[in-house]
């Protein structure tokens, strides 16, 4: 538009020179002034094309504010998995009002070969960790697409969601014992979407192996690796669904948890299937929407374990667990939802009585309820309640969390 203006001023500047009354003079001015809108245009064009330039590399920036308020009847310092070690930060977490994580959230466009996402977390304790810090390829043929850095694998599910996208306060149990609520790592990913009807991608990974459940061992420059396949499409208008089996196998060396009275050395390699239904009428969940989304989780144990004082011991044992989930949004800013999980935890032995691995003939199981309201996408108010059985004395555990954005909202993924 301000090139046509300019246009459109300089032209009628050249009709009424054209008036004047020599001929040599009238030339020599129109052909001054179409020399000058040229130049005009050349620089608009380049204003044009700058502007357009700096918004493609300026990143999308992001904050994201948690908090909340917890009530437990037992002392959340005396949370244990019977028959699990546990690793850091996986116990419900503090009582009364407190800080979840805040996360700062950096992405674009690096140019039109690469994208990059760096994702960094205030914990509760005031300490500072690097969630995420990426490089994805744009521009590979054949649908294939390579990431790496610092990320979340794609494990799973729920493993890759940030937890300002979670359905409940926190994990569910089957994370929380296996994979430390969620794993990422500093590796390498390569993924390929065939070009079928049906969504279909296939995966793997290479990681480092310093993030539990790995703990790299000396001179390997790979801990841990793993495979996945995720299938998905549509029903009808109204119905869309995905299912995915993942692997992930790991190698630990000295891998300490938060008990502190055993270590383990030795392959701890997993099994998740996962699968999510979601239902919307016509497809648009703006008013009303319902989505079933389940997890089971097999994990295998072969190596050693270092008990404090009492040497050390051989282990092969398979564990398992899974969770499934139903939420419903019953209004366009209200929603409520219903968690179950349970483990099944393999008793190793009399020679592991009295340490974190003494399953004492407990089963963990939990049921949760949830209900939130969201005033826009940017802001989310929750209430939720637990009846935790992770151990042999049951936990009423009561949160009330809040969750704000400010800045750049990306779009959900499936």
């Amino acid at each position: 538009m301000k090139t046509f203006v300019i246009t459109c001023m300089l032209y009628a500047a050249t009709s009424i020179t054209a008036l004047q009354p020599v001929q040599a003079a009238e030339q020599s001015d129109i052909d001054l002034l179409r020399q000058e809108v040229d130049a005009l245009k050349t620089q608009v064009n380049a204003s044009q094309a700058t502007t357009s330039t700096q918004s493609a590399f300026n990143p999308a920036i992001s904050l994201i504010l948690m908090g909340r308020y917890a009530n437990f009847d037992n002392d959340p310092e005396n949370y244990a998995l019977p028959g699990v070690t546990l690793a850091e930060e996986t116990d419900p977490g503090k009582e009364g009002l407190s800080l979840a994580e805040t996360e700062l959230i950096i992405s674009g466009n690096i140019d039109d070969k690469f994208f990059g996402r760096f994702t960094t977390a205030l914990t509760p304790e005031n300490e500072i960790e690097i969630e995420e810090a990426l490089v994805q390829t744009l521009a590979l043929p054949a649908g294939l697409g390579l990431q790496f850095g610092r990320f979340y694998s794609e494990i799973g599910y729920l493993n890759k969601i940030h937890a300002h996208y979670w359905d409940f306060v926190d994990q569910p149990l089957v994370y929380r014992a296996y994979l430390a609520n969620q794993y990422n790592d500093d590796g390498l990913q390569l993924r390929w979407l065939a070009p079928t009807d049906l969504f279909l991608e296939l995966g793997g990974e290479a990681f480092s192996g310093e993030s539990f459940p790995a703990s790299r061992p000396a001179n390997e420059s790979v801990g841990s690796y793993s495979l996945f396949a995720k299938l998905g499409g549509d029903v009808g208008v109204s119905h869309s669904w995905q299912a995915g089996i993942s692997y992930l196998a790991t190698q630990a060396e000295n891998r300490e948890t938060e008990e502190g009275n055993v270590v383990f050395g030795g392959d701890d390699n997993m099994i998740i299937a996962d699968l999510v239904w979601k239902w919307a009428p016509g497809g648009n969940d703006a008013q009303t929407s319902l989505v079933f989304q389940t997890e089971y989780i097999s994990s295998n144990e072969q190596g050693d374990y270092t008990i404090t004082g009492n040497g050390t011991n051989p282990v092969d044992r398979t564990n398992d667990g899974w969770y499934a989930q139903l939420i419903y949004k019953f209004q366009p800013r209200w929603r409520g939802g219903l968690r179950y999980d349970r483990l099944s935890i393999e008793d190793p032995g009399s020679a592991f009585s009295g340490t974190s691995l003494d399953t004492q003939g407990h089963t963990p199981e939990r049921v949760s309820v949830m209900f939130d309201y969201s005033h826009s996408e940017y802001s989310r108010l929750r209430l939720q309640y637990n009846r935790d059985e992770s151990y042999a004395v049951a936990d009423n555990q009561w949160y009330l969390q809040y969750i704000m954005s400010l800045g750049a909202h990306g779009a959900h993924r499936f």
